[in-house]
């Protein structure tokens, strides 16, 4: 069909929108939970569905990628139109992240709810909403987009699979010109929004032995080393008192995109009213282009079962976000070095490193993220905004090494509020819409900058 206008293209959109909140809503009431643990049926069953509306849409080369102990993935390719158009790999998955505690949740979460401008259920959001848009894309062409289109749906990003470093090899599948990551989405609703950088993460164990066992307190404290105390005196070397993170040899940058208010940021992070957002600069450097250092576990006597005792052991686990450029070895030595170097009242630590994964930071300027921006605003009506995100796509960088060439573009119809991995997940439908219709703008304007004779 033609959908070269844009009046054309958003009425198109508009009539697909029952069609598509009725797959959406199919597609969240399967709990495709690839957690280990968590059955895998559904987890077929949601592929089996996209496979159908895929071919249902007019794609007829559907292929299954299987790999060890990993979710099957959804592969589907569209051949270009005509010689001289680009291809556009088009990302998204099917699975979910667990509900958490049912009691949360203001209705069943594997029972998609209307609220007011959307729909409620897990994974709704995060992504099967980005999915549909995927889909409805391709309905508005009648399957038959004016660029060559690869799809990849995968079905186990949320727990992490072997698909991550897959792509690089085989890079002859994942060859493509520009690809458009649907696994994020706007800063808030009604705000097109790219983002341009995602932060690398690491993890580190750090560890004190004192003790052979617990000692009384009362005999032996003040000379008996304590454990916990020990380790708590380094965590502490790791923030200014302003809250800046101090291990040297992490880099930040100023950020000059856009980014939150501080009082939606303490809405979105739930901060108590009477007490201050921590650490200087700008949200956007703290959040994106800087780094972060959050204990996520410790292990120590619980309050409720504490004798008056001296700790002999304690242990904490640290996460830690860095810059898109930096390099993921380099900043995970600066920390581990830094932990290594403390000696709390004389006494070493144990630091191990854990996992780790790099950031990502795309190219800005070329065809691809023009044609975006164009898009974005015939969607929304607005100029489009760029951020960062302190999240992390640890397949982006295997794609990007398969086709080191192709632009990487990030959007999609989630928003900042839609409480992701959270209790009471929703979308806008009004995202969901205008996400078709970038994504429809997007391949049409990407296209007309390829056909020969095109200003560039």
């Amino acid at each position: 069909m033609d959908a070269s206008s844009q009046g054309d293209l958003g009425a198109r959109v508009d009539a697909l929108m029952d069609g598509l909140r009725a797959d959406l809503e199919r597609l969240t009431s399967i709990p495709s939970i690839s957690f280990p643990g968590y059955p895998p049926e559904p987890v077929e069953e949601a592929h089996d569905l996209i496979v159908a509306l895929l071919r249902e849409a007019g794609v007829t080369q559907v292929q299954r990628i299987d790999l060890p102990d990993t979710a099957p993935v959804v592969y589907a390719e569209i051949p270009p139109p005509e010689p001289d158009a680009p291809t556009v790999l088009l990302y998204a998955h099917y699975d979910v992240q667990p509900a958490g505690a049912p009691g949360l949740w203001l209705s069943p979460p594997f029972e998609p709810t209307p609220v007011p401008g959307g729909l409620r259920a897990r994974g709704v959001a995060d992504d099967k909403a980005n999915v549909i848009a995927h889909l409805g894309m391709l309905r508005v062409y009648g399957g038959r987009p004016p660029v060559g289109i690869k799809l990849v749906i995968e079905g186990q990003e949320e727990y992490g699979s072997a698909f991550d470093d897959y792509p690089p090899t085989d890079p002859a599948r994942f060859a493509c010109d520009a690809m458009v990551i649907a696994d994020l989405g706007n800063l808030r609703p009604g705000t097109p929004t790219l983002t341009t950088g995602l932060r690398g993460a690491c993890e580190v164990t750090v560890e004190v032995r004192t003790l052979a066992e617990p000692r009384h307190s009362g005999e032996f404290g003040g000379a008996a080393p304590d454990a916990l105390l020990v380790l708590l005196r380094a965590l502490a070397t790791l923030h200014d008192d302003a809250g800046d993170v101090a291990v040297p040899g992490l880099r930040r940058d100023p950020w000059d995109g856009t980014t939150y208010t501080d009082e939606e940021f303490r809405d979105l992070a739930s901060v108590r009213g009477d007490l201050p957002l921590i650490g200087t600069g700008s949200l956007g450097e703290r959040l994106w282009s800087g780094p972060a250092i959050t204990v996520i576990g410790l292990d120590a006597p619980t309050v409720d079962h504490a004798a008056s005792a001296v700790v002999p052991y304690a242990r904490a686990k640290l996460n830690l976000r860095f810059h898109p450029h930096q390099s993921a070895r380099e900043a995970r030595a600066a920390l581990v070095a830094h932990l290594r170097a403390q000696r709390p009242f004389g006494i070493p630590l144990t630091v191990t490193p854990g996992d780790t994964g790099p950031g990502f930071e795309a190219r800005t300027g070329g065809p691809a993220y023009r044609a975006a921006l164009t898009a974005l605003k015939e969607a929304w009506g607005t100029e489009a905004s760029y951020v960062a995100t302190g999240g992390s796509i640890p397949l982006v960088n295997g794609l990007a090494k398969a086709a080191p060439g192709a632009e990487v573009l990030l959007f999609g119809a989630q928003d900042s509020m839609c409480n992701l991995h959270a209790p009471n997940e929703r979308v806008l439908f009004s995202e969901l819409r205008n996400t078709v219709v970038a994504m429809a703008a997007f391949v049409r304007e990407y296209a007309a900058d390829h056909r020969p004779g095109a200003a560039r």
